[in-house]
């Protein structure tokens, strides 16, 4: 029976893919009618490159200031931490992005709709990064700590020399699919009128009327972005990886 869903599920996702690749194919493409518009979804991609490439950067920040204060001893920081990653993991990004501009930034005084985007995008993924990197660490075994005090390694030692490195591998297949999905999640940061790619693609589109030739440069241009992280995260995993 099992085998027989996988095989049913099998062929309508071939049946699926394929009708999409003819549709696609058979389409009368008119790119004269999207020309005007390539300078404005180049730019609109540089800019989701820039803010994927600080987004990427703050949220690994965050998550480890985050994963600190979850393995922290004391309660106070585990807990505030705790609540930061469950309240964040369990409301959508796209209601952070219009509360964190039209009500906490609105309220402060900030009108930075790039900068604002930027720490909403960063703060949403270091709470899934957290997560991450905290079950990377948790899942060493406690023999390995033990091992590490019995040759008198201190707690910074083995987590520098012992947990670690056996973490970051654990952790890489998990982390890259997170990068990839902060790539795209900017992709809402059009509802508060950030200029970035999926924004100028709906623009174009609706001056248009090119829906194909509009889109199809989001998908490859989100596939150029998206392909060199699983790329560095397979080379990353050899190079770490290690004997058992």
């Amino acid at each position: 029976m099992k085998s027989f869903i996988n095989a049913l599920v099998s062929v309508i996702l071939a049946v699926t893919f394929c009708f999409g690749f003819w549709v696609i194919l058979d389409h009368d493409y008119d790119w004269s009618a999207i020309a005007p518009y390539s300078g404005n979804l180049f730019s609109g991609w540089l800019v989701t490159v820039g803010i994927s490439l600080a987004a990427l950067v703050l949220s690994v920040i965050v998550a480890a200031v985050l994963t600190i204060g979850q393995l922290s001893s004391h309660r106070v920081p585990r807990v505030l931490s705790r609540a930061y990653v469950e309240i964040i993991r369990g409301t959508p990004l796209l209601t952070q992005i219009l509360i964190g501009y039209y009500l906490i930034a609105d309220a402060i005084g900030w009108d930075s709709r790039f900068g604002v985007g930027l720490v909403i995008l960063s703060c949403f993924s270091g709470a899934y990064l957290s997560e991450i990197f905290r079950g990377g660490i948790e899942s060493i075994s406690k023999s390995q700590w033990l091992s590490a005090r019995a040759i008198g390694l201190s707690e910074g030692q083995t987590y520098r020399f012992v947990v670690i490195p056996q973490a970051i591998r654990r952790v890489l297949p998990a982390s890259a699919g997170q990068f990839a999905n902060l790539i795209k999640d900017s992709s809402l940061l059009f509802v508060i009128s950030v200029h970035e790619f999926t924004m100028q693609a709906r623009e174009a589109n609706a001056n248009s009327y090119a829906t194909f030739e509009a889109y199809l440069p989001l998908v490859m241009g989100y596939f150029i972005l998206t392909f060199p992280i699983s790329l560095l995260s397979r080379h990353l995993e050899k190079r770490f990886s290690y004997e058992h």
